[in-house]
Parts: C-alpha cells; sequence; structure tokens
C-alpha cells in the first residue's frame, strides 16, 4: 500500500505536457530513510528522499504529499535535477502536485551547467514561467566566502520563459565585483539552452590610425529554423558602415554572404565596400554544385577595414564528381587583381575550364591505365590583339586549349628488393590563340613518352630506430616539338621533392619538358625509437637539350638542374624543422626555404624564413628575403598572449606586427589586440588596428568546448 501510494505521489507530480500525452508517463520511484501514510492519506516520507522519474530527479529531506488537495511540501536542502540542462537548489518549497505551480523559498537555478540565478523566492506559474525576486545572476563561480564575483547582474525580479528560452530582468543592474556599473530599467537575454534567437550580439570596439575609434554592434535576426540575418552597424568619427552576414541551409546545401556599405572620409563622397560568398549543393548520382564570391569596391577598402590581406580576389562557380576511380570538374572562374600596377582589362580574368579524369586496372596487361582530358579557355577584357601597355603582352590575348591524355604504368618488385615502375603514354594537345598579333595560328601536337623509375629500399635496424635508405634513378623520354604558343599559365615553375621524378614539372600543358631526361636521387628517413624521426631527400635532373623557358630561379634552366635538398624533422613532443633548397655546384642559392615549429602545453611557436634571388622572369626585380614569427603562450589557466610578426631583410624594415592578449575564465572572455601594417603603395596606407571585446559567458547555447574552474581559496591560521 506504501508503495502504491508513493508511485502515485509521483506519477502525480508529472508535467501536464507528459500527462496530456496519450502514452502513459515513465516509471517513477521514490526512496527514503522512512515512508509513513497516515489516517488522511497523507504520505511523509522523511530522511534522503529520492524520487526518479524519467530524467528528472528530486532529492530533499523530507516530503509531504496530501492526496485531498494535491499539496507537495519539500524540506531542504532540495536538489531539482530537470533533464541535463537545469539544476534547481532550495531550502523549502510548496507546490502543486503537477509541479505546475509553487512556491521556492532561498532558491537557486543553474542553467546548462553556466548561468546561475540566486533569488530569496522563486515562484513557478502555469508549468511556463518562472519567477524570481531578489535576484543575482551571474555565470561566474561563487565562493561561501561571500566575495562577489567578478561579474553579476541584480535586478528586482527575473522572469525565465522556458517555452521561448529567455530570461526577462527588471530594474536590471550591471556590476563588476560588486561595484554597480550601469543600469537598465528592462533587460532580455537567451538562456543557455537557447542556439538561436534575435538580439543584440557582444559589441567591440576598434581603433585604427585612419578610421579613429568606433564601435561595433552586432544585431542577430533569427528568420526562421534554417536562416538568419546578423546586422553589424560600425560607427566611428570617419566611418559610417553597415557590416552584414545573410546565412540559409537547405535539405541538400547551404549558402553564406557577408559584406558591407560604407561612407567614410578616406574616399569622401564614394560608396565603398565588398561582398564575399560560398555555398554547396549536394546533387544526384554524387555531383556537387559549389560557388564563390569575392568583389570589392575598391583595391583598398580589404585593407583599410581589416577584412583580408589577400590581393588577389577570385570568384567561381564549379560543378564536380569525384569516385573511387573517376573524376569530374566544370568550372567558371573569375580572378581580380588588387596589385598595384597591375590592369584587370589587360588580365586574363575570366577562365572556363573543364576537366575529365579516369582510371582502370586491366586483368591482361596488369598495372594501371589513364585516361585524361581537359579543355580550358581565359579571356582578357580588352580587345587590343596589339601590345599598348608595354608590358611583352597583348592587350587583349585569348587563349584556347584542349589536352588529352592516356598513360599506362605497372609496376614490379623483383626477389632481391629492386622495384621498377614502367610508364608509356601519349598527350595530344590543341591551342588556339585569339586577339594576338604575334601569334595569329592555331597550333597542335602529338607528345609520345615513356619513363622507366627504379628504387632499391634498404632498411637497417639500430639500437636507435630504423633506417631506411633508397637510392632513386629514373630514365625518360618525351616526344613532340614545342608550339609556336605563348607562355601564359607556366611562368612560375616549383621544382620541390614532389615533382622530381615527374616527366614534365611545367604547372599546366602549355609548357612541357621535351628530350630525353634522366633524375637521380636519394631518400633517407630514420624512425627512432623515442619518438623522432627525420627524413631527407636529395637529388637532380639531366637532361640531353635545354629547355629556355625555365626561369634562373626555378632551379632547372640548363641541361643540369640545380641540386635538390629538401628535409623534415619531427618529435613526439611537438617540435618539427622542415626545409627546402636549391643550389648549384658552386653553392649559389636559387631558392630556400625554412620552417620550424613547437607545440607544447603551455606553448606553441612557428617561425619561417624564405628566400628567392632577384629573377625579371618572374617579375621580381629584387631578391625576396623574409623572417616571420607567429607564437601563443598560456601565461595561466586563464591569461593567453600572442604575437606575429613580418621582417623584410631586404629592406631591413619590418612588414608586419602583431600583439594580442586574451582573458578566459568560467564567465568571461577579454579579447585585446594591436596590429601593425607597416607597408604601403598609392593606394594603401601604413595603418595600426586596435581592438577589444569583453563577452560575457553564459548566456548562449555553447561557449566552446573549454572548461574553466577557479577555486575557492580557505585562509587558515
Amino acid at each position: 500500500m506504501i508503495r502504491n501510494l508513493a508511485v502515485a505521489c509521483i506519477l502525480a507530480c508529472a508535467p501536464l505536457a507528459v500527462l496530456a500525452q496519450d502514452t502513459p508517463p515513465p516509471p517513477a520511484a521514490l526512496v527514503a530513510d522512512s515512508v509513513e501514510v497516515t489516517r488522511d492519506r497523507v504520505l511523509i516520507a522523511t530522511g534522503n528522499v529520492e524520487i526518479f522519474q524519467g530524467d528528472t530527479r528530486l532529492r530533499a529531506q523530507g516530503v509531504t504529499y496530501d492526496a485531498r488537495n494535491g499539496s507537495l511540501v519539500l524540506t531542504g536542502p532540495i536538489l531539482l535535477q530537470d533533464g541535463p540542462d537545469i539544476v534547481v537548489v532550495a531550502d523549502q518549497a510548496e507546490l502543486s502536485k503537477d509541479l505546475q505551480d509553487g512556491l521556492l523559498i532561498g532558491a537557486r537555478v543553474v542553467m546548462n551547467e553556466q548561468l546561475q540565478l540566486a533569488a530569496v523566492e522563486m515562484n513557478r506559474v502555469g508549468g511556463r514561467y518562472t519567477q524570481l525576486y531578489k535576484t543575482a545572476v551571474t555565470s561566474c563561480h561563487v565562493c561561501d566566502s561571500g566575495k562577489a564575483p567578478l561579474w553579476q547582474i541584480r535586478a528586482k525580479r527575473v522572469v525565465h520563459d522556458q517555452q521561448e528560452q529567455q530570461l526577462y530582468f527588471d530594474r536590471a543592474q550591471f556590476r563588476i565585483r560588486n561595484v554597480p556599473v550601469f543600469y537598465l530599467p528592462r533587460l532580455r537575454l537567451p538562456d543557455p539552452t537557447l542556439e538561436r534567437a534575435s538580439g543584440f550580439l557582444i559589441p567591440s570596439l576598434r581603433t585604427t590610425s585612419q578610421l579613429g575609434t568606433g564601435i561595433i554592434v552586432p544585431y542577430f535576426i533569427k528568420l526562421g529554423d534554417h536562416r538568419d540575418l546578423t546586422l553589424s552597424p560600425y560607427w566611428s568619427a570617419r566611418t559610417d558602415t553597415l557590416n552584414f552576414r545573410y546565412r540559409q541551409a537547405f535539405k541538400t546545401g547551404r549558402i553564406s554572404f557577408e559584406g558591407a556599405y560604407t561612407r567614410d572620409d578616406l574616399r569622401p563622397g564614394e560608396d565603398r565596400g565588398y561582398l564575399f560568398g560560398e555555398g554547396r549543393f549536394d546533387l544526384e548520382r554524387g555531383y556537387v554544385l559549389s560557388f564563390a564570391l569575392e568583389t570589392t569596391s575598391d583595391d583598398a577598402y580589404l585593407i583599410d577595414y581589416g577584412i583580408t590581406d589577400a590581393d588577389r580576389l577570385t570568384s567561381e562557380l564549379a560543378l564536380t564528381r569525384a569516385r573511387r576511380d573517376k573524376y569530374i570538374r566544370a568550372a567558371v572562374i573569375n580572378f581580380r587583381t588588387l596589385r598595384e600596377g597591375e590592369v584587370n582589362k589587360t588580365l586574363p580574368t575570366n577562365v572556363i575550364e573543364a576537366t575529365y579524369e579516369q582510371r582502370f586496372f586491366p586483368n591482361q596487361l596488369g598495372g594501371e591505365f589513364r585516361i585524361a582530358a581537359n579543355a580550358h579557355g581565359h579571356f582578357r577584357q580588352s580587345g587590343d590583339p596589339n601590345d599598348t601597355n608595354g608590358d611583352g603582352i597583348a592587350d587583349g590575348r585569348d587563349v584556347l586549349r584542349l589536352n588529352l591524355e592516356a598513360d599506362w604504368h605497372r609496376q614490379w618488385t623483383f626477389r632481391n628488393g629492386l622495384q621498377a615502375d614502367f610508364g608509356i603514354g601519349f598527350a595530344a594537345d590543341l591551342f588556339h590563340v585569339k586577339q594576338d598579333a604575334f601569334f595569329t595560328d592555331p597550333d597542335s601536337d602529338i607528345v609520345p613518352r615513356t619513363s622507366l623509375t627504379l628504387r632499391y629500399p634498404m632498411v637497417r635496424q639500430g639500437p636507435n630506430g630504423r633506417q631506411l635508405l633508397e637510392p632513386v634513378l629514373q630514365i625518360g623520354a618525351t616526344g613532340g616539338s614545342n608550339l609556336n604558343i605563348p607562355n601564359e599559365e607556366s611562368t612560375r615553375v616549383e621544382f620541390d621533392e614532389g615533382n622530381l621524378l615527374s616527366l614534365s614539372r611545367f604547372p599546366r600543358p602549355d609548357r612541357r619538358e621535351r628530350s630525353a631526361t634522366a633524375a637521380i636521387g636519394i631518400n633517407w628517413s630514420h624512425f627512432g625509437n623515442e619518438g623522432w624521426d627525420s627524413h631527407l631527400t636529395f637529388g637532380q635532373v639531366i637532361r640531353r637539350r635545354a629547355n629556355t623557358d625555365f626561369s634562373d630561379t626555378s632551379g632547372l634552366a640548363g641541361t643540369h638542374s640545380d641540386f635538390l635538398l629538401a628535409g623534415q624533422l619531427k618529435s613526439e613532443g611537438g617540435f618539427s624543422v622542415t626545409g627546402r633548397a636549391l643550389f648549384n655546384e658552386k653553392f649559389d642559392v636559387s631558392k630556400a626555404e625554412l620552417r620550424g615549429d613547437w607545440a607544447g602545453q603551455r606553448s606553441s611557436f612557428g617561425t619561417s624564413y624564405v628566400w628567392l634571388t632577384a629573377d625579371a622572369a618572374e617579375d621580381r626585380p629584387t631578391a625576396v628575403s623574409e623572417l616571420t614569427f607567429d607564437g601563443t603562450y598560456k601565461l595561466s589557466n586563464v591569461w593567453t598572449a600572442n604575437a606575429n610578426w613580418r621582417y623584410d631583410l631586404v629592406d631591413d624594415r619590418a612588414a608586419s606586427a602583431g600583439l594580442g592578449i586574451q582573458y578566459v575564465n568560467e564567465c568571461v572572455t577579454v579579447d585585446f589586440s594591436v596590429k601593425r601594417r607597416y607597408t604601403s603603395s598609392t593606394s594603401v596606407e601604413p595603418s595600426t588596428n586596435l581592438g577589444f571585446t569583453i563577452s560575457l559567458r553564459g548566456f548562449s547555447a555553447s561557449n566552446g568546448t573549454e572548461r574553466y574552474a577557479n577555486s575557492c581559496e580557505t585562509k587558515t591560521r
């Protein structure tokens, strides 16, 4: 009988939303040190009372349930866990039998393990509204010593709308420690369980040497379950800017746009701004439709407003499909240069291309057979067939090309460990140059090619680890003749360990390496027992005839290429060094790059060095020698500092520098950053930017995966 009454008590306390359903509520259970039922059908449970039903758990020292009027009286301390998101602690409570109405004394509510609301008195009304009187709200850790939290909001009354997931404050006072900072008669904030809702987001302060000090105030607008718009006005003494971001999710894709409209003193009377966008849609049969949009009103806007340092913009519409043995892509691309001295009208800014690749594995021949087709066209806005601007290129030159390729490869491994890879194939090229007075006729060629690659890997196990030594030799030949076409796409050639064994190291098929070639190299690796790994590659290319289309700094000019040296050293502890260099027999270095990184528990640092010799063929009249640094150091469990720096060793001056510091604990995030750009041009001036943002944690559905916990110090004598 007692057990039945206890269960009946718990079922009566189920929420109305559950009772209204056709399905019965989940089973309930009551556990207590003592349970008795009086003659008046009053159930009294005392001593470590625990009530369980579904994901709701109630603990109290005593529970009295009167079946005649449905009243439920609880004596504290009381702990109510309503699912994973809400925890209520109180000293005393009197509730209706369905828990939809009632009064709690000395109540404290914790939402989503982030936000806590402490009140002298709390009322529940209709199962939807919770009213808290004389309330203190904070997401900071509160100590029993009575020390005020870092921040809190004091209010005469706070109403929590559980259905709308909103908090409404009456006579709200924001305090830092216990010092009032500002007062608001009304305030509405989302509770931590709400993922998306219209309202103001965290404002930020921004100071630049060009625009002065201003404030950015974002306002988020929920347009539905799958769309939203964020408007972020930016006001300063020298600019009025409206930033915006629009996002929408579809059943099979998504789109996102961001941009700004500006009127400022930098260019008085002009409408300025930018628009970036991207999207992706999954179509039938594995096809993917994607687009990217990048445009701006003028060459300096993106740098003036700290959007990006990119000096070339790319817009693209593409259709792709990638399978294990097949790849298809068709795209329309538009480029726009922001570089000083470059004119978009005489550059190939519009591109159309289509690619088809497939591979087969014939049973009779063995190995792998590959076919590929590529159609490409790039066009200039100018229609002038002559070189009017004197850059050596016809101002209106357009190029169309079609390239077909077929290759067969097979690999053998002999008993002595020697590996042989044989390949044979051909390429067919067709080019048509238009609007160029120097190249008037189409040109085509058939390019046969073959190669044999030999490797002899040798492995040795030593006391400190395992070593691999692999000599490599490739002999190849490519036929055909050089076409009478301009070099439009292969003006920049990289020679590295990735293309040491390629028959042609030009990035595009408007140029090909021809004649007999040989590539020799050696690979060495060491895998240490204590987590240290090192890799080294050394190689050179030898050809019968030199190719004049290679620049001096490419490392491939002449019949003998420069020596290639590339290496890497890394450890399990987070340290790594990667480098590559090209040098001739006199040890004159044409290109070199070195990158070092360290990632520890409290810090991560990276530095790099780049050296490029002057080369007029690559539009580089002077040498490039740059040193960069970036790093982050965790000063404590709440303070983090970061810095970046780029230095031009040729000009002996800094190109850019940045410094930032961040404070993050369980209830607040503070960011401060300083950035300085030293470079200048006719459209861009050197500038200094200062940014400052304070974010109160706890008023959003997620604040990241990090958990910060402060401890309360206990002083003893």
